[in-house]
């Protein structure tokens, strides 16, 4: 051993300046970003340099400090280390893998030399690897750090060794620098690791800081867009500011109410159908097959969708400040259409006045100068259009509260048509009058409309399908009016129409007066007194009978008319036997003083009871009044 360190012409002096030297190079290793890896081969290395070992390792204790690890070495193949980790691996608890030298001397905090490894009972669990490695001794030294064991350093040769008292000084010491070494290049891996941190924390805080500024800048954007009234419009420019391509704001039906482009890009409006699949309360991806991707989000007022923001890409490549961004838009264009449904419900109570007085019948000299004040001239010819939602059993208050419609749904339903025919010029004038939405249509043959009023009917019931899914509308096309007195009349007739379209179970119909036939006519009657007169005289003894003897005589003839006269059909519509409604119609024809068989009396009896479908509910007042 003693050969390793100093050569036979010297007085020793030289083997103190390869020991310092070693030993500086090892301090020198720290000095460096030396990875520890690196270090810990080094010092197995410097090692069998100094001592003249063939072979040697530098073992650590785990995280968990139940075993020992080979983590650098010098001589030793990888097989050997793989091996001695996995296979063998050095325990520091008890049984076998636990009482061998590298245990001991961890444990013990003393160096532990083994002269012959082939005849030490000890190192048995080891013999097959190192005889494959190939030595025969070995002396195992702890590694302290910073006063605590945290491993040991192995050395061994090849022959049969004995490891002199002075010779294991030297490997204290070694040990013992090696223990320094490890400890400085732990505390630089910690101190790179701290600066890393602070590096990351630093750029992480700059990073933040710039999503602050960022978002208090689409703060003050889109809060400037809410301050100054900007519109929609507005919002949409904000949005393709902040986001750098193009936005279109559309409502629930799909129509837009805002546009901005970006580098000469803009947004068609999409396929509402396909928005109506997603929830309506996020930001949503859909796909397009033409136009890419599009991001969606909801526009919300009180829970109610009010709009939708579009825009081009796809959700993850929007960013947290892209998603602040358009849900701060959503916020300030609710704001906005709030502002806007507010001037619409004083425009509308302003409209709804209009009509009061309008259909009231009295012509009054500044009604025509009331709608130039909100945009309509009824110096021009307007159809009169009225719409109310289809119910199960239209006519009833009881039953549109069933089906759910009320004054909050006239009102949802009125600005639906408002959007619907906002584009219109020349506009129409669209209000309520009650359950009822009246469209006054600008009907000027003469003049380059966009719609005919039947059209304006088809597009108004489409623009409600769409919106509310599954609910519909009836339209009745009233007749054009040129002079004032003439609305109240073709209010009256057009409302007439689409009650009696409803009552005989006509759902989502633009319904005109020549559809109805001889029903049209007789709703056109501007005094039908005498026709009441006639019917309640034709029907009053069916009417008596029926009253006292629960005989549903009326009924009978409604079905028998309507199955043709065919008595068999008659019978199975009412659920009796075709004798039942022989004995019935004969009673009837009694009561008549006629035989139905005869076209007179069928006439007769036909237009009684079609002028009691036109007049509806009102048919007890009507027949009390006028008897």
């Amino acid at each position: 051993m003693r050969e390793a360190i100093c050569s036979p012409t010297d007085d020793g002096t030289n083997d103190v300046r390869r020991w310092l030297a070693g030993v500086a190079e090892i301090a020198t290793a720290v000095n460096k970003p030396v990875p520890l890896p690196v270090l810990l081969d080094l010092v197995a290395e410097k090692a069998c340099t100094l001592m003249g070992y063939e072979l040697c390792a530098v073992l650590l204790a785990n995280d968990s400090r139940d075993a020992l690890v080979i983590e650098g070495s010098y001589g030793l193949t990888p097989e050997y280390v793989a091996r001695v980790n996995t296979d063998h691996p050095i325990r520091l608890g008890p049984g076998p893998l636990g009482e061998g030298p590298s245990s001991r001397a961890f444990n013990s905090g003393k160096p532990l030399a083994i002269e012959d490894i082939t005849v030490e009972p000890m190192f048995r669990p080891w013999e097959e690897v190192a005889r494959e490695q190939g030595y025969r001794s070995m002396v195992s030294v702890p590694l302290r750090v910073a006063g605590t064991p945290a491993g040991t350093l192995n050395c061994y040769r090849t022959q049969v060794h004995t490891f002199a008292a002075d010779e294991l000084e030297l490997l204290i010491t070694l040990a013992d620098q090696a223990g320094i070494a490890i400890e400085t290049a732990r505390l630089r891996d910690r101190e790179r690791d701290t600066i890393a941190d602070l590096e990351e924390l630093n750029e992480s805080l700059t990073a933040q800081h710039r999503l602050l500024q960022e978002a208090e800048q689409i703060h003050r954007d889109l809060t400037s867009v809410a301050l100054r009234a900007a519109g929609v419009q507005g919002v949409a420019a904000a949005l393709s500011g902040l986001l750098a391509r193009p936005v279109l704001i559309t409502d629930p039906a799909g129509h837009p109410l805002g546009s901005a482009e970006k580098d000469g890009t803009r947004l068609e409006v999409p396929h509402v159908e396909q928005a109506d699949e997603t929830g309506s309360e996020r930001l949503t991806e859909l796909p397009d097959p033409e136009g890419g991707p599009r991001i969606v989000a909801p526009v919300l007022l009180g829970g109610e969708l009010v709009a939708r923001i579009w825009l081009p890409g796809r959700l993850v490549d929007l960013g947290p400040l892209g998603h602040r961004a358009v849900e701060h838009g959503a916020t300030v264009a609710a704001l906005e259409l709030l502002r806007r449904r507010t001037a619409l419900e004083v425009e509308w109570r302003l409209r709804g006045d209009l009509l009061s007085d309008l259909l009231s019948g009295i012509a009054s000299g500044t009604l025509g100068s009331r709608a130039q004040t909100l945009g309509h001239d009824l110096s021009r010819p307007h159809a009169v259009l009225v719409i109310k939602a289809d119910t199960a059993t239209a006519g009833t208050a009881e039953a549109n509260l069933a089906a759910g419609t009320g004054p909050a749904d006239v009102r949802r339903l009125l600005g639906i048509v408002h959007s619907a025919t906002d584009g219109v010029r020349p506009r129409p004038l669209v209000t309520n009058w009650g359950e009822f939405v009246v469209v006054l249509w600008p009907d000027d043959t003469s003049k380059n409309q966009q719609a005919d009023p039947v059209t304006a009917g088809h597009m108004i019931r489409r623009a409600v399908s769409r919106t509310l899914n599954d609910s519909t509308v009836s339209v009745a096309v009233g007749a054009s009016c040129s002079e004032l007195r003439d609305y109240a009349a073709a209010f009256r007739v057009a409302r007439g129409a689409l009650e009696l379209a409803q009552l005989r179970g006509g759902r989502d119909r633009t319904v005109t007066l020549s559809e109805l036939g001889v029903y049209g006519l007789l709703l056109q009657l501007d005094d039908p007194r005498e026709l009441i007169r006639y019917a309640d005289r034709v029907l009053a003894p069916l009417r008596a009978y029926d009253s006292r003897r629960d005989a549903a005589l009326i009924e009978t003839l409604r079905t028998y008319l309507g199955q043709e006269l065919n008595t068999a059909r008659t019978a199975a519509a009412l659920y009796v036997h075709p004798n039942t409604v022989g004995l019935r119609l004969k009673r009837i024809e009694e009561l008549l003083g006629s035989p139905l068989s005869q076209p007179e009396t069928l006439l007769q009896v036909q237009a009684a009871l079609m002028t009691e479908d036109v007049l509806g509910h009102a048919w007890p007042e009507h027949a009390q009044r006028l008897g």
